[in-house]
């Protein structure tokens, strides 16, 4: 049985009423792709832009008298951020706390290389800091708000080791992933079966994995390891009130049609991470939470616009002006913006790229991320070498190059590729 752990929050009334939270998921302070320096702060503007977002957010939260904020998770890039990012973050989770509890659940972007070493997160709970809770383990418990009581569960990212302590390690990397499903599935049950315990009050559950049918954004490229996946039906639990998941990019619910269930509900990120993101809405999740009578509504943020402009100048005698002309239909201010030329050899040669990149700064664009040319050559001369002696993993890097995918992107999707072939031929090893 999951353990019911101590009560935190002060001065609640004993009877519960509808209770407003707050569930934002994603942040992930310090990531610095498309930036450039802010004299200012001395950060890279990017980060300021995913920082802005987190008091937008607030802003709105704290003018509507919130009563619990729910962060599902990946509070820094990497596992191990710097004190300047940690700072930034907390500022902010101690402007939330000094208002309600909060709940920090530990993703896999807060968890260290190392089990036995603390999270990037753990610091609030040593530090015992007033009306924070880090999520660290597969946990229920209450917690008093000004509007009444929550009974809150937590089910942070499923890290291999602890989940199969006890498991046998003499079995395939299929069997070992089944396993750790099987885990996962009997602990959220378990979870489930703790909160029902006190049938009046409201309860809301709280994870950051991916569940299986969910639409996954751009963050396979940010995340750490290989993912495990919890069926929908385990999580839907009418047990449960509402389910506020982290860990996916893409704001979604996956259970619109099940009457009798919870909303399953992925806040997504506060900011685009890279153009894979591009036409994703970014915000939060406004929540009345009741028994048996949840309302949701998801909220939008000035996110950053990324912007891709697009343009076929095969056969064009002025290239430069297809493309200037192209520009003048997008709205580019403040924007990330990239050009995606397909040309052939010779109009290739005409294009004058400064011309390109003066246009779009005049535009208003806050950061050029690529003027990329796909040139378009005839067939026989696309390949140097025969592709049937080529491997798989040198056939598709120069697919992704055949189609101008960012070098970042490639190598995340080159790096999981071999992987999967290492899986597929130990496995019929």
């Amino acid at each position: 049985m999951i353990p019911q752990s101590a009560i935190i929050g002060e001065d609640a009334e004993s009877e519960h009423t509808m209770i407003k939270v707050l569930h934002f998921a994603d942040v992930h302070i310090g990531m610095e792709n498309y930036g450039r320096m802010d004299p200012k702060t001395g950060l890279s503007t990017r980060v300021m832009d995913f920082v802005h977002r987190m008091d937008e957010m607030i802003h709105y939260a704290l003018e509507r008298d919130v009563d619990l904020c729910i962060f599902a998770g990946d509070a820094f890039k990497t596992r191990n951020p710097n004190p300047t990012f940690q700072r930034e973050f907390a500022y902010r989770i101690q402007d939330l706390a000094e208002h309600c509890p909060v709940v920090l659940l530990v993703g896999n972007h807060d968890i260290p290389p190392n089990i036995k070493r603390a999270s990037s997160i753990e610091l609030y709970n040593t530090l015992r800091v007033p009306n924070v809770h880090v999520g660290m383990d597969y946990d229920v418990f209450d917690i008093e708000t000004k509007s009444g009581s929550v009974k809150i569960g937590t089910a942070p990212y499923p890290v291999r080791e602890r989940l199969l302590e006890d498991s046998p390690r003499a079995v395939g990397i299929a069997q070992l992933d089944d396993m750790l499903q099987a885990n996962l599935h009997e602990m959220l049950d378990q979870m489930a079966e703790a909160a029902d315990q006190d049938p009046d009050m409201p309860r809301l559950l709280t994870g950051h994995f991916t569940i299986l049918g969910a639409t996954l954004g751009s963050e396979r490229q940010v995340m750490l390891g290989r993912d495990v996946a919890a069926s929908l039906s385990t999580v839907a639990d009418p047990r449960w009130d509402y389910v506020a998941m982290g860990h996916i990019h893409k704001h979604q619910n996956l259970n619109t049609t099940k009457s009798g269930q919870p909303p399953v509900i992925y806040s997504g990120s506060l900011e685009r991470i890279d153009f894979g993101e591009e036409g994703d809405p970014k915000g939060f999740v406004w929540v009345e939470l009741e028994r048996g009578d949840t309302r949701y509504e998801f909220v939008p943020v000035k996110s950053r616009p990324f912007q891709s402009i697009y343009v076929d100048v095969r056969g064009e005698l002025n290239p430069t002006q297809t493309i200037l002309d192209k520009i003048q239909d997008f709205n580019l201010l403040d924007a990330v913006v990239r050009v995606m030329i397909t040309c052939d050899p010779e109009t290739d040669a005409l294009i004058n790229q400064k011309l390109i990149e003066d246009e779009l700064l005049k535009r208003g664009a806050n950061v050029i991320a690529a003027i990329k040319r796909d040139v378009q050559r005839n067939d026989r001369t696309r390949f140097d070498v025969k592709p049937e002696v080529l491997t798989p993993i040198e056939l598709l890097e120069r697919y992704l190059h055949s189609k101008s995918v960012e070098d970042d992107q490639a190598n995340v999707l080159l790096s999981t590729a071999e992987e999967l072939i290492r899986d597929v031929d130990e496995a019929n090893f």
